[in-house]
Protein backbone atom coordinates (compact mmCIF):
# COMPACT_ATOMS: atom_id res chain seq x y z
CA UNK A 1 0.00 0.00 0.00
CA UNK A 2 1.68 3.20 -1.08
CA UNK A 3 1.33 6.39 0.74
CA UNK A 4 1.30 9.68 -0.94
CA UNK A 5 2.56 13.39 1.50
CA UNK A 6 3.21 16.34 0.75
CA UNK A 7 6.57 15.44 -0.07
CA UNK A 8 7.51 13.23 -3.04
CA UNK A 9 8.27 10.21 -1.30
CA UNK A 10 6.29 7.33 -1.23
CA UNK A 11 6.16 4.79 2.23
CA UNK A 12 5.55 0.91 0.47
CA UNK A 13 3.51 -0.69 3.81
CA UNK A 14 2.61 -4.59 3.42
CA UNK A 15 -0.93 -5.55 5.11
CA UNK A 16 0.44 -8.98 6.90
CA UNK A 17 -3.07 -9.93 8.11
CA UNK A 18 -5.97 -9.49 5.74
CA UNK A 19 -8.59 -11.71 7.80
CA UNK A 20 -8.88 -8.55 10.01
CA UNK A 21 -9.65 -6.15 7.68
CA UNK A 22 -12.73 -7.70 7.24
CA UNK A 23 -14.08 -6.50 10.44
CA UNK A 24 -14.09 -2.75 9.87
CA UNK A 25 -15.91 -2.10 13.04
CA UNK A 26 -13.23 -3.16 15.33
CA UNK A 27 -10.22 -2.12 13.17
CA UNK A 28 -9.52 0.40 15.53
CA UNK A 29 -8.59 -1.69 18.41
CA UNK A 30 -5.40 -3.28 16.28
CA UNK A 31 -4.08 0.30 16.04
CA UNK A 32 -4.17 1.80 19.44
CA UNK A 33 -0.42 0.54 19.96
CA UNK A 34 2.62 0.89 17.86
CA UNK A 35 2.99 -2.93 18.90
CA UNK A 36 -0.41 -4.01 17.54
CA UNK A 37 0.04 -2.14 14.42
CA UNK A 38 3.47 -3.57 13.46
CA UNK A 39 1.73 -6.89 13.47
CA UNK A 40 -1.11 -5.69 11.03
CA UNK A 41 1.57 -3.43 8.44
CA UNK A 42 5.04 -3.76 7.85
CA UNK A 43 7.53 -1.08 5.68
CA UNK A 44 8.66 -2.29 3.12
CA UNK A 45 10.47 0.04 1.05
CA UNK A 46 10.62 3.85 0.12
CA UNK A 47 9.95 4.81 -3.45
CA UNK A 48 10.81 8.51 -4.26
CA UNK A 49 8.45 9.85 -6.75
CA UNK A 50 7.91 13.23 -8.87
CA UNK A 51 4.33 12.99 -8.78
CA UNK A 52 1.03 11.10 -7.86
CA UNK A 53 0.13 10.37 -11.76
CA UNK A 54 3.48 8.81 -12.22
CA UNK A 55 1.97 6.13 -9.34
CA UNK A 56 -0.72 5.47 -10.67
CA UNK A 57 0.36 4.59 -13.95
CA UNK A 58 2.76 2.06 -12.43
CA UNK A 59 0.47 0.28 -10.44
CA UNK A 60 -1.95 0.07 -13.24
CA UNK A 61 0.27 -0.91 -16.43
CA UNK A 62 3.08 -2.70 -15.01
CA UNK A 63 1.44 -4.19 -11.47
CA UNK A 64 -1.60 -4.64 -13.16
CA UNK A 65 -3.17 -3.24 -9.67
CA UNK A 66 -6.68 -1.05 -9.53
CA UNK A 67 -7.45 1.59 -7.07
CA UNK A 68 -10.28 0.75 -4.59
CA UNK A 69 -12.54 2.76 -2.25
CA UNK A 70 -14.13 1.76 0.59
CA UNK A 71 -14.79 2.05 4.47
CA UNK A 72 -12.69 -1.20 5.23
CA UNK A 73 -9.68 1.24 3.48
CA UNK A 74 -10.96 4.28 4.95
CA UNK A 75 -11.00 2.69 8.52
CA UNK A 76 -7.43 1.21 7.57
CA UNK A 77 -6.06 4.41 6.57
CA UNK A 78 -7.04 5.96 9.77
CA UNK A 79 -5.57 3.86 11.78
CA UNK A 80 -2.40 3.89 9.91
CA UNK A 81 -2.53 7.43 10.12
CA UNK A 82 -2.18 7.19 14.25
CA UNK A 83 0.49 4.73 14.32
CA UNK A 84 2.39 6.47 11.37
CA UNK A 85 5.62 6.99 13.64
CA UNK A 86 5.67 3.61 15.00
CA UNK A 87 5.38 1.99 11.51
CA UNK A 88 7.70 4.25 9.49
CA UNK A 89 11.35 3.71 10.57
CA UNK A 90 13.54 6.74 10.49
CA UNK A 91 10.56 9.38 9.63
CA UNK A 92 11.51 12.03 12.90
CA UNK A 93 8.44 14.10 14.82
CA UNK A 94 9.39 17.25 13.54
CA UNK A 95 8.60 16.27 9.65
CA UNK A 96 5.00 14.78 10.96
CA UNK A 97 4.74 18.21 12.41
CA UNK A 98 5.24 19.79 9.07
CA UNK A 99 2.91 17.53 7.70
CA UNK A 100 0.14 18.36 9.41
CA UNK A 101 0.66 22.12 9.53
CA UNK A 102 0.79 21.95 6.09
CA UNK A 103 -2.38 19.92 5.64
CA UNK A 104 -4.07 22.03 7.72
CA UNK A 105 -2.82 25.25 6.08
CA UNK A 106 -3.90 23.24 2.51
CA UNK A 107 -7.49 22.46 4.24
CA UNK A 108 -8.25 26.34 4.96
CA UNK A 109 -7.13 27.74 2.08
CA UNK A 110 -9.06 25.58 -0.61
CA UNK A 111 -11.94 23.56 1.84
CA UNK A 112 -13.12 26.09 4.38
CA UNK A 113 -14.80 29.06 3.62
CA UNK A 114 -14.72 32.33 5.94
CA UNK A 115 -18.23 33.10 7.16
CA UNK A 116 -18.67 36.71 7.97
CA UNK A 117 -22.29 35.48 8.88
CA UNK A 118 -21.10 33.34 11.41
CA UNK A 119 -18.46 35.50 13.63
CA UNK A 120 -20.57 35.77 16.45
CA UNK A 121 -21.34 32.25 16.86
CA UNK A 122 -18.82 32.22 19.13
CA UNK A 123 -20.46 34.65 21.24
CA UNK A 124 -23.53 32.59 21.05
CA UNK A 125 -21.25 29.44 22.48
CA UNK A 126 -19.54 31.46 25.02
CA UNK A 127 -22.93 33.26 26.85
CA UNK A 128 -24.74 29.78 27.11
CA UNK A 129 -21.80 28.09 28.55
CA UNK A 130 -21.72 31.09 30.80
CA UNK A 131 -25.41 30.82 32.06
CA UNK A 132 -25.24 27.26 32.30
CA UNK A 133 -21.70 27.33 34.45
CA UNK A 134 -23.36 30.42 36.80
CA UNK A 135 -26.46 27.97 37.49
CA UNK A 136 -23.98 25.02 37.90
CA UNK A 137 -22.13 27.01 40.27
CA UNK A 138 -25.32 28.02 42.16
CA UNK A 139 -26.59 24.40 42.27
CA UNK A 140 -23.46 23.42 43.86
CA UNK A 141 -24.38 23.16 47.83
CA UNK A 142 -25.58 20.91 50.58
CA UNK A 143 -29.07 22.06 51.87
CA UNK A 144 -28.59 20.08 55.27
CA UNK A 145 -24.51 21.42 55.93
CA UNK A 146 -25.76 24.97 54.53
CA UNK A 147 -26.84 26.90 58.14
CA UNK A 148 -23.83 25.12 59.70
CA UNK A 149 -21.15 26.33 57.70
CA UNK A 150 -19.93 29.56 59.01
CA UNK A 151 -16.70 31.31 56.89
CA UNK A 152 -15.92 34.24 58.87
CA UNK A 153 -13.96 36.85 57.81
CA UNK A 154 -12.37 35.67 54.29
CA UNK A 155 -9.85 38.11 52.18
CA UNK A 156 -11.10 36.26 48.98
CA UNK A 157 -12.34 32.99 47.79
CA UNK A 158 -9.07 30.53 47.85
CA UNK A 159 -8.63 27.23 48.48
CA UNK A 160 -6.83 27.20 51.87
CA UNK A 161 -10.19 29.83 53.17
CA UNK A 162 -12.23 27.68 52.28
CA UNK A 163 -10.42 24.18 53.59
CA UNK A 164 -10.16 25.74 57.07
CA UNK A 165 -13.98 26.36 57.91
CA UNK A 166 -15.41 25.89 61.34
CA UNK A 167 -18.82 23.60 61.79
CA UNK A 168 -21.62 23.74 64.29
CA UNK A 169 -23.52 20.98 65.11
CA UNK A 170 -22.03 18.55 63.33
CA UNK A 171 -23.20 15.90 65.36
CA UNK A 172 -26.13 17.10 65.22
CA UNK A 173 -25.92 17.24 61.22
CA UNK A 174 -24.42 13.35 61.25
CA UNK A 175 -27.13 11.79 63.70
CA UNK A 176 -29.92 12.99 61.52
CA UNK A 177 -27.95 11.67 58.70
CA UNK A 178 -28.29 8.10 59.86
CA UNK A 179 -25.00 6.81 61.62
CA UNK A 180 -22.05 8.74 63.69
CA UNK A 181 -19.36 7.27 61.25
CA UNK A 182 -20.12 8.96 58.48
CA UNK A 183 -18.26 12.46 59.75
CA UNK A 184 -15.43 11.97 58.40
CA UNK A 185 -17.13 11.30 54.62
CA UNK A 186 -19.48 14.11 55.04
CA UNK A 187 -16.63 16.78 56.10
CA UNK A 188 -14.19 15.15 52.77
CA UNK A 189 -17.36 15.56 50.57
CA UNK A 190 -17.40 19.47 52.01
CA UNK A 191 -13.92 20.27 51.04
CA UNK A 192 -14.19 18.40 47.58
CA UNK A 193 -16.81 20.40 46.96
CA UNK A 194 -16.22 23.45 47.77
CA UNK A 195 -12.66 23.00 45.39
CA UNK A 196 -15.20 22.62 43.13
CA UNK A 197 -16.62 25.37 43.52
CA UNK A 198 -13.18 27.26 43.19
CA UNK A 199 -12.66 25.77 39.83
CA UNK A 200 -15.94 26.77 38.40
CA UNK A 201 -15.60 29.61 39.32
CA UNK A 202 -12.25 30.20 37.69
CA UNK A 203 -13.62 29.20 34.81
CA UNK A 204 -16.23 31.03 34.73
CA UNK A 205 -14.30 34.38 35.16
CA UNK A 206 -12.40 33.07 32.12
CA UNK A 207 -15.48 32.42 30.13
CA UNK A 208 -16.42 36.18 31.32
CA UNK A 209 -13.11 37.56 30.28
CA UNK A 210 -13.11 35.99 26.76
CA UNK A 211 -17.24 36.82 26.30
CA UNK A 212 -15.41 40.46 26.73
CA UNK A 213 -13.49 40.73 24.18
CA UNK A 214 -14.76 38.92 21.70
CA UNK A 215 -17.45 41.57 22.22
CA UNK A 216 -15.66 44.04 21.70
CA UNK A 217 -14.16 42.89 18.83
CA UNK A 218 -17.40 42.16 16.72
CA UNK A 219 -19.69 44.72 18.57
CA UNK A 220 -17.91 47.43 20.08
CA UNK A 221 -20.70 49.70 20.26
CA UNK A 222 -23.44 47.32 21.72
CA UNK A 223 -21.00 46.68 24.49
CA UNK A 224 -20.89 50.44 25.10
CA UNK A 225 -24.50 50.85 24.94
CA UNK A 226 -25.81 48.03 27.39
CA UNK A 227 -22.70 45.59 28.41
CA UNK A 228 -21.48 42.71 27.48
CA UNK A 229 -23.87 40.25 28.67
CA UNK A 230 -26.67 41.86 28.33
CA UNK A 231 -25.38 42.63 24.18
CA UNK A 232 -24.36 38.67 24.43
CA UNK A 233 -27.60 37.67 25.21
CA UNK A 234 -29.39 40.07 22.87
CA UNK A 235 -27.31 38.47 19.92
CA UNK A 236 -27.86 34.70 21.45
CA UNK A 237 -31.40 35.65 21.41
CA UNK A 238 -32.21 36.86 18.00
CA UNK A 239 -29.33 34.28 16.32
CA UNK A 240 -26.45 36.74 15.01
CA UNK A 241 -26.09 40.70 15.08
CA UNK A 242 -27.38 40.13 11.56
CA UNK A 243 -30.60 38.84 12.50
CA UNK A 244 -30.81 41.43 15.15
CA UNK A 245 -30.01 44.39 12.68
CA UNK A 246 -32.84 43.78 11.24
CA UNK A 247 -35.16 44.10 14.86
CA UNK A 248 -36.45 47.62 14.94
CA UNK A 249 -36.47 49.34 18.44
CA UNK A 250 -40.22 48.29 19.63
CA UNK A 251 -38.41 44.37 18.86
CA UNK A 252 -35.30 44.71 20.73
CA UNK A 253 -37.03 46.81 24.10
CA UNK A 254 -39.15 43.91 24.46
CA UNK A 255 -36.75 41.57 23.41
CA UNK A 256 -36.46 38.18 25.40
CA UNK A 257 -40.28 38.92 27.09
CA UNK A 258 -42.36 37.63 24.24
CA UNK A 259 -44.10 35.11 26.69
CA UNK A 260 -45.53 38.15 28.59
CA UNK A 261 -46.28 39.84 25.75
CA UNK A 262 -48.04 37.60 24.16
CA UNK A 263 -50.01 36.81 27.49
CA UNK A 264 -50.56 40.20 27.51
CA UNK A 265 -52.09 40.71 24.05
CA UNK A 266 -54.02 37.13 24.75
CA UNK A 267 -55.58 38.74 27.93
CA UNK A 268 -55.85 42.65 26.99
CA UNK A 269 -53.73 43.83 29.33
CA UNK A 270 -50.85 46.42 29.30
CA UNK A 271 -47.83 44.86 27.32
CA UNK A 272 -44.51 44.97 29.23
CA UNK A 273 -41.89 47.57 28.50
CA UNK A 274 -38.55 45.58 28.56
CA UNK A 275 -37.24 42.30 28.26
CA UNK A 276 -33.92 41.25 28.38
CA UNK A 277 -32.64 45.61 28.29
CA UNK A 278 -33.76 45.55 32.02
CA UNK A 279 -30.89 44.21 33.16
CA UNK A 280 -28.81 47.41 31.64
CA UNK A 281 -26.84 49.40 33.89
CA UNK A 282 -28.86 52.40 32.79
CA UNK A 283 -32.13 51.29 33.58
CA UNK A 284 -30.94 49.65 36.47
CA UNK A 285 -29.86 53.24 38.17
CA UNK A 286 -33.18 54.49 37.08
CA UNK A 287 -35.93 55.35 39.34
CA UNK A 288 -38.91 52.88 38.69
CA UNK A 289 -41.25 55.85 37.70
CA UNK A 290 -38.69 56.85 34.61
CA UNK A 291 -37.50 52.91 33.59
CA UNK A 292 -40.06 52.85 30.84
CA UNK A 293 -38.79 56.10 29.46
CA UNK A 294 -35.67 55.12 29.57
CA UNK A 295 -35.86 51.87 28.31
CA UNK A 296 -37.61 53.07 25.29
CA UNK A 297 -34.85 55.76 24.15
CA UNK A 298 -32.08 53.16 25.35
CA UNK A 299 -33.67 50.68 22.64
CA UNK A 300 -33.89 53.10 19.99
CA UNK A 301 -30.05 54.26 20.42
CA UNK A 302 -29.13 50.40 21.08
CA UNK A 303 -31.01 49.43 17.55
CA UNK A 304 -28.64 52.41 15.78
CA UNK A 305 -25.74 51.31 17.28
CA UNK A 306 -26.45 47.32 16.43
CA UNK A 307 -27.13 48.73 13.03
CA UNK A 308 -23.63 50.10 12.55
CA UNK A 309 -21.81 46.91 14.09
CA UNK A 310 -23.34 44.63 11.91
CA UNK A 311 -23.29 47.06 8.69
CA UNK A 312 -20.68 50.03 8.97
CA UNK A 313 -16.99 49.13 8.19
CA UNK A 314 -15.74 51.39 11.38
CA UNK A 315 -14.50 48.75 14.22
CA UNK A 316 -14.39 52.52 16.55
CA UNK A 317 -16.75 52.37 19.52
CA UNK A 318 -17.12 56.31 19.14
CA UNK A 319 -20.83 56.17 18.19
CA UNK A 320 -21.89 53.71 21.12
CA UNK A 321 -19.88 56.41 23.47
CA UNK A 322 -21.87 59.57 22.08
CA UNK A 323 -25.45 57.55 22.45
CA UNK A 324 -24.53 56.87 25.84
CA UNK A 325 -24.24 59.69 26.63
CA UNK A 326 -27.42 61.64 25.22
CA UNK A 327 -29.42 58.53 27.43
CA UNK A 328 -27.58 59.58 30.32
CA UNK A 329 -28.15 63.07 29.75
CA UNK A 330 -31.42 62.52 29.38
CA UNK A 331 -31.42 60.31 32.27
CA UNK A 332 -30.13 63.19 34.41
CA UNK A 333 -32.54 65.18 33.06
CA UNK A 334 -35.74 63.22 34.18
CA UNK A 335 -34.17 62.69 37.61
CA UNK A 336 -33.52 66.46 37.71
CA UNK A 337 -37.15 67.39 36.36
CA UNK A 338 -38.99 65.08 39.08
CA UNK A 339 -37.25 66.32 42.12
CA UNK A 340 -38.21 69.86 40.92
CA UNK A 341 -41.58 68.46 40.16
CA UNK A 342 -41.74 67.16 43.52
CA UNK A 343 -40.34 70.65 45.10
CA UNK A 344 -43.03 72.53 43.26
CA UNK A 345 -45.71 70.42 44.28
CA UNK A 346 -44.73 70.49 48.13
CA UNK A 347 -44.67 74.01 48.07
CA UNK A 348 -48.00 74.47 46.12
CA UNK A 349 -49.31 72.26 48.69
CA UNK A 350 -47.59 74.90 51.51
CA UNK A 351 -49.13 77.73 49.56
CA UNK A 352 -52.15 75.95 49.44
CA UNK A 353 -52.60 75.62 53.35
CA UNK A 354 -51.31 78.74 54.10
CA UNK A 355 -54.36 80.22 51.93
CA UNK A 356 -56.73 78.03 53.35
CA UNK A 357 -55.35 78.98 57.10
CA UNK A 358 -56.01 82.64 56.19
CA UNK A 359 -59.21 82.61 54.89
CA UNK A 360 -60.56 80.55 57.80
CA UNK A 361 -59.31 83.63 59.44
CA UNK A 362 -60.42 86.18 58.16
CA UNK A 363 -63.89 84.54 57.85
CA UNK A 364 -63.70 83.73 61.37
CA UNK A 365 -62.42 87.34 62.50
CA UNK A 366 -65.36 88.90 60.42
CA UNK A 367 -67.65 87.27 61.20
CA UNK A 368 -67.13 88.41 65.17
CA UNK A 369 -66.39 91.99 63.93
CA UNK A 370 -70.17 91.76 62.01
CA UNK A 371 -71.53 91.13 64.84
CA UNK A 372 -70.16 93.27 67.54
CA UNK A 373 -71.58 96.09 65.47
CA UNK A 374 -74.85 94.52 64.96
CA UNK A 375 -75.08 94.82 68.89
CA UNK A 376 -74.02 98.33 69.14
CA UNK A 377 -76.66 99.40 66.55
CA UNK A 378 -79.28 97.28 69.02
CA UNK A 379 -77.99 99.10 72.28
Amino acid sequence: MCFKYTCFVCFCLQVLNEKKLQEVDSLWKEFETPEKANKICEQQNVIVMSDLDSIISILQDKLNLSCIHSPMVTELMRGIRSQIEGLITGLPSREMAAMCLGLAHSLSRYKLKFSPDKVDTMIVQAICKYIFVSSVLQGLHFPTCLASVILGECLGPTEQGFLNLHFHGRSHIVQSGGALSLEPVLIHVTKLCLCQVIEISEYRTQLYDYLKNRMMAIAPNLTVMVGELVGARLIAHAGSLLNLAKHPASTVQILGAEKALFRALKTKRDTPKFGLIYHASLVGQTTAKNKGKISRMLAAKTALTIRYDALGEDTSAEMGAENRLKVETRLRHLEERGVILALLVQKKKKEESRKTCQFFFEYFTGHSTSHGNRRKELC
